[in-house]
């Protein structure tokens, strides 16, 4: 998995500061951002987070670029409806021989007889997309052809048609590319969710690394962002992991 933060709000934390600043004072646009020095600013993100005003944050923004995590992770991510999603097309993009790349969980890798038989269908599976791929270009081609287009353009258009209904056979286990958007406030929600034991494996690590990168950019904005248990007990009830101590020790350690 690769993640990087490729762009953000400038400046984020006195932006989402001026933000609240207008909320609780008579200021005006002129005069929104004067005053808030480094020490005021930290002062408004902490009085936002105790008392839950997390609207401010929603001006802030941070786009990252990820690689290397499979279409099921990509299933999950989708679920968080307040961001903005571009991923690699498979209708775009062929998966010819020597580029077909695919995420192996840990656990699969940790038994050989179970690694050897996973990666056998990741095989078969890639033999039978390029076979259908094959098979329904030719027949495109062809038809193509006969409604007049020049074979190079027949070609074009037929590969497109062809990978776009051969993907049916291709494995959640696809490794995809994507760039995504949240704002703040959603990734808050985000972290909550996805930092958590119970989470899937993949998207835990996502989050994980993504919340690396905001501490990075604003400490005071994200010292506090992470899985629920950071700031008390646990919400999962009796389908909590136990390690609550373990996960804070790894958030203390970002």
């Amino acid at each position: 998995m690769n993640v990087k933060l490729i762009a953000y709000t400038p400046d984020p934390e006195r932006t989402i500061a001026a933000a609240a600043k207008i909320c609780y004072s008579s200021t005006d646009v002129e005069t929104i951002s004067e005053g808030l020095t480094p020490e005021k600013t930290e002062s408004f993100l902490n009085m936002l987070t105790q008392i839950g005003h997390e609207s401010p944050m929603e001006h802030v923004s941070f786009t990252f670029a990820v690689e290397g995590v499979s279409r099921s992770l990509l299933a999950q991510l989708t679920r968080h409806r307040i961001a903005s999603y571009s991923v690699q097309s498979q209708r775009y993009v062929k998966l010819k021989e020597g580029v077909f790349s695919f995420i192996t969980p840990p656990e699969i890798a940790k038994d050989p007889q179970a690694e050897a038989l996973y990666l056998k269908s990741m095989e078969q599976c890639h033999e039978n997309y390029l076979a259908l791929a094959d098979a329904l270009q030719n027949r495109h081609t062809q038809t193509l052809l006969d409604q007049g287009l020049s074979e190079k353009e027949a070609r074009r258009k037929a590969e497109k048609m062809a990978i776009e209904d051969a993907r049916y056979v291709l494995p959640n286990a696809c490794e995809t590319k994507l760039v995504v958007t949240m704002n703040v406030r959603s990734l808050y929600h985000f972290f909550q969710l996805r930092c958590c034991n119970r989470a899937q494996w993949e998207i835990r690590e996502l989050a994980w690394a993504m919340l690396q990168l905001c501490r990075q950019i604003a400490p005071n904005l994200f010292q506090k962002a992470g899985p629920a248990c950071l700031q008390g007990g646990c919400p999962e009830g009796k389908m909590t992991c136990g390690q609550a101590d373990a996960v804070r020790v790894r958030s203390q350690g970002l």
